[in-house]
C-alpha cells in the first residue's frame, strides 16, 4: 500500500473541497477522492445541449453562500468573476403580473405596492428584521449547530426565544395569513419554502421563506461568469497550490476498520488506499452510514436510523440551448431577473403540488424555476443563441399516478420525454410564448437520471436529505452524527447533510476548529 495521506476526502463536491482546503493549510497532507470525471459534485458545469451552451448542472447561483466568510478567506474571488443581477429574482403569474425583488429596496416595495401597500410596507419592516439579526444569522450558519439541548435551554430562556421558536416552527400558511395581505404577496414568500421542498402546510416554511427572500433583496442572488464549476475548480486550484491531491474517477467503496479507528480506503479497483489521522465524507449521510462504514463499525442502531431517514422530495430538470434569447409574457423584468418563479398566485398552488407529487402523480402544474442563463451571462451561449434552465420542484421519486392526463408512463424511462414535452407546452402556453419554436435542443434530467449521474443525488433531490424539524442544527442528518462526527473517532461530516442543511453552501465546518 502507499504512504498515507493525513487527511482522506471522499467528494470533491464544494464542501468537501472547502474542508480539504483548510485541512491542506493546516499542514496536513490531504487526498480528495472523487467518482466523477471533475470536481465539482452539484457545481459541475458541462456542455449539457450543444456545444458551446455551458450549462450548470445542479446548483446555480451563491444565494445563501453570499454570507459565507470563505471565498474571502481563501482568497478565491480573483479566480473567478461574479456577476451581480440588478433583479436577483421575480415571480411571475400566468396573466402576466410579476413581482420582481430589486437590488435597490424602493423599487421591490414599489412593484408589492401594485399588490398591497400593506404588503409593501411589511417588506420593508421584514428586511430590516433580517439586517438586525444578521451577524447571528451568519454565525449560526458557519459555526458547529449548539446541542439540540442547549438550543432549546436557549429558545425557553425569554419571551423573544419562545417568539423565535415559534417562528422557526411555523408553516408558511399559517405565517402568512398572519402576516400578509395579497395572496401574491404570499405567495413570493412560500415559493421559497419549496426550494428546501417544504410545503405551504409543513412546519418550519415560514423561517425559511423570510430567510431566502432577506438574503437575495440585501446580498443579491450572484452568478458566476461561466458558471459554478469556476468555485470549485478555484478551489481545487488554491487545495493543489498547498499540497493536496486530487483524483478523479475514482469511486470509494468502503472505508475499512473497525469502531474505534478507520484505518484505510477501498477503492471499486480493489486498491486500497490507508488513513493517516481522518477521512471525511462529503457523500450523502446515507451512503457513508449503509454503505461506507457499514453496522460493523457504526453499530445496527445508526444504520437503522438512517435506513429511516427522510430524503425529500425530487425535482426533474430540463436544459434548453435556444436558436435566439426568449420573451416573457410579465415583461421584460422577467429576463433581467437571476430567475424567475413560475406559478399560480395561491398558496393553495403549492399545496396542490405536493397533494399530487406526495401521492405519486405527476403535477399538472408544478413550481417551474427558469433560470436565464445567458441573459445574465452571454458567455454561456454562442453569440446570438440563448440558453435557459427549468428546475420543477417537486416531482414523484415513484410514479403510480398522473395528473397532466398526457404521460402514460410509469417509470422515469418511460416517462421522462412526454413529461418534458407537457412541461415546455405548458410553460410557452402560460408564462413564455416563444419558447417552444425556438429550442435547438431540449435536454431533460428526470430524479432517476440526477440520481445515476452524482450517487450522492439520492432519489432525484439535491439537498442530502429534507429539511425537517427533526433532520436539522444538530439533529442533522440524526442526533449521533450531528456534530460532524460519527461514532468512528477518525471519521467525520461535511456534507449538505449536516448543519446548515443544503441552502447554505461554502460551510467552513468542524474540520477548522479541531
Amino acid at each position: 500500500m502507499p504512504n498515507p495521506q493525513h487527511a482522506i476526502v471522499i467528494g470533491a463536491g464544494h464542501n468537501g473541497l472547502t474542508c480539504a482546503c483548510y485541512l491542506a493549510r493546516a499542514g496536513l497532507k490531504v487526498l480528495v477522492l472523487e467518482q466523477y470525471h471533475t470536481v465539482g459534485g452539484m457545481t459541475v458545469t458541462e456542455e449539457e445541449t450543444l456545444p458551446g451552451f455551458w450549462s450548470d448542472i445542479h446548483a446555480s447561483g451563491y444565494q445563501l453562500a453570499n454570507l459565507s466568510p470563505v471565498p474571502h478567506e481563501l482568497g478565491l474571488l480573483d479566480r473567478y468573476e461574479l456577476i451581480e443581477p440588478e433583479i436577483p429574482f421575480s415571480h411571475a403569474f400566468p396573466n402576466g403580473d410579476i413581482i420582481s425583488v430589486h437590488r435597490d429596496i424602493g423599487k421591490t416595495v414599489g412593484d408589492i405596492a401594485y399588490y398591497s401597500r400593506k404588503d409593501a410596507e411589511t417588506w420593508r419592516v421584514l428586511m430590516k428584521r433580517f439586517l438586525a439579526q444578521r451577524d447571528a444569522i451568519t454565525a449560526s450558519m458557519f459555526s458547529p449547530p449548539p446541542s439540540f439541548p442547549v438550543a432549546a435551554a436557549d429558545f425557553a430562556a425569554s419571551p423573544a426565544g419562545m417568539e423565535a421558536y415559534r417562528f422557526s416552527m411555523q408553516s408558511v400558511r399559517s405565517w402568512a395569513n398572519q402576516t400578509l395581505e395579497a395572496e401574491a404577496t404570499k405567495t413570493l414568500f412560500g415559493s421559497f419554502a419549496t426550494f428546501l421542498g417544504t410545503s405551504p402546510d409543513d412546519a418550519g416554511g415560514a423561517e425559511l421563506s423570510w430567510l431566502f427572500a432577506s438574503v437575495l433583496q440585501h446580498v443579491g442572488n450572484n452568478l458566476v461568469k461561466g458558471g459554478m464549476n469556476r468555485v470549485t475548480l478555484a478551489l481545487a486550484e488554491h487545495l493543489q497550490a498547498h499540497g493536496g491531491e486530487i483524483r478523479t474517477n475514482v469511486l470509494v467503496e468502503k472505508i475499512l476498520g473497525n469502531a474505534k479507528r478507520a484505518t484505510a480506503v477501498r477503492l471499486a479497483s480493489g486498491a486500497e488506499i490507508p488513513v493517516g489521522e481522518l477521512v471525511v465524507s462529503n457523500v450523502d449521510p446515507g451512503h457513508l452510514v449503509m454503505d461506507l462504514l457499514g453496522a460493523g463499525m457504526v453499530g445496527r442502531e445508526i444504520v437503522d436510523k438512517m435506513e429511516e431517514y427522510e430524503w425529500g422530495d425530487s425535482v426533474f430538470v430540463m436544459f434548453v440551448a435556444l436558436e435566439s434569447p426568449i420573451h416573457y409574457k410579465a415583461g421584460p423584468a422577467a429576463r433581467q431577473s437571476a430567475h424567475v418563479h413560475l406559478t399560480e398566485p395561491s398558496l393553495d398552488f403549492f399545496a396542490r403540488v405536493y397533494l399530487q407529487c406526495r401521492g405519486g402523480a405527476l403535477p399538472s402544474a408544478p413550481m417551474i424555476v427558469s433560470w436565464n442563463d445567458s441573459a445574465i451571462d452571454p458567455g454561456r451561449a454562442p453569440a446570438g443563441k440563448a440558453l435557459m434552465k427549468f428546475v420543477v420542484l417537486s416531482v414523484p421519486y415513484v410514479i403510480t399516478g398522473d395528473a397532466t392526463g398526457r404521460v402514460p408512463g410509469r417509470t422515469w424511462d418511460e416517462a421522462r420525454e412526454p413529461y418534458a414535452d407537457y412541461l415546455i407546452d405548458l410553460i410557452t402556453a402560460t408564462y413564455i410564448p416563444d419558447l417552444k419554436t425556438k429550442i435547438l435542443k431540449r435536454v431533460a434530467h428526470s430524479p432517476v437520471d440526477i440520481s445515476r449521474r452524482i450517487i450522492s443525488a439520492v432519489r432525484g433531490t439535491l439537498g442530502h436529505g429534507a429539511f425537517l424539524p427533526y433532520q436539522n442544527g444538530s439533529l442533522r442528518p440524526i442526533p449521533e452524527l450531528g456534530q460532524y462526527k460519527t461514532p468512528v473517532p477518525n471519521v467525520y461530516l461535511c456534507s449538505s447533510g449536516s448543519h446548515p442543511e443544503p441552502a447554505c453552501q461554502w460551510r467552513q465546518g468542524e474540520m477548522r476548529r479541531r
